[in-house]
């Protein structure tokens, strides 16, 4: 009988949700352990250009390994319900987490992303700003005791906070150097497309859902 119910629970949406955060898992995973563990090392080869700058480069990278952490634990309803007070300082995390990579991140933009050219250095500051200003709404609003709007601009957020995953994944594609072959134009290209295609498509769907 339980079986038989649990069948009944699976649905095409459902499928497909628990498929895409499956995707996600494995793409963050990847991201991690292969670009972002191997920098702790600290090897002057395997941060290359980085080196120079390698505390704001980790700063940078460890805001978005733990705000990619910490997001789940956010969404998981049951977590939430159960450990309140763990949710709200594991909120309080999120939020220095990314300040620290914001910031970090917008050092990076103006020394290393500039040595590029301007239009990268300008996408990676954008990014940096929307990175934080999501997770700043996300936060005025929950002090606000509006937590409809709370949850959705934590939604934007995570969204934003991703895009340190799928910026690695399109820098893979073999697309992206078949069309762009200089990095002085993929580069910029890939920086903004990262976020901004996930983050209209959430804003879709947010107001789909509110129909």
């Amino acid at each position: 009988m339980g079986k038989s119910n649990l069948l009944l629970k699976i649905t095409p949406k459902s499928l497909l949700l628990y498929s895409t955060i499956l995707l996600l898992v494995l793409l963050a995973g990847k991201f991690i352990l292969r670009d972002a563990l191997p920098l702790y090392a600290f090897d002057k080869k395997t941060l290359s250009y980085f080196w120079d700058h390698r505390w704001p480069l980790i700063g940078h990278i460890s805001g978005g390994i733990i705000a990619l952490a910490i997001g789940p634990f956010q969404f998981w309803e049951s977590f939430r319900n159960r450990f309140m007070e763990v949710h709200r300082w594991l909120g309080r995390m999120y939020l220095l987490a990314i300040l620290i990579g914001s910031v970090a991140g917008t050092y990076l933009a103006w020394t290393t992303a500039l040595e590029l050219n301007f239009s990268f250095a300008l996408g990676m500051q954008i990014l940096a700003i929307v990175w934080f200003t999501t997770a700043a709404m996300a936060y005025i609003w929950v002090v606000r005791k509006r937590i409809t709007q709370h949850k959705e601009w934590m939604i934007r957020s995570y969204i934003v906070t991703f895009a340190f995953v799928i910026f690695r994944w399109l820098a893979d594609l073999q697309i992206m150097h078949d069309l762009m072959s200089k990095s002085a134009e993929r580069a910029p290209t890939i920086t903004w497309l990262c976020w901004t295609i996930p983050l209209f498509i959430t804003e879709v769907i947010l107001s789909w859902k509110k129909k």
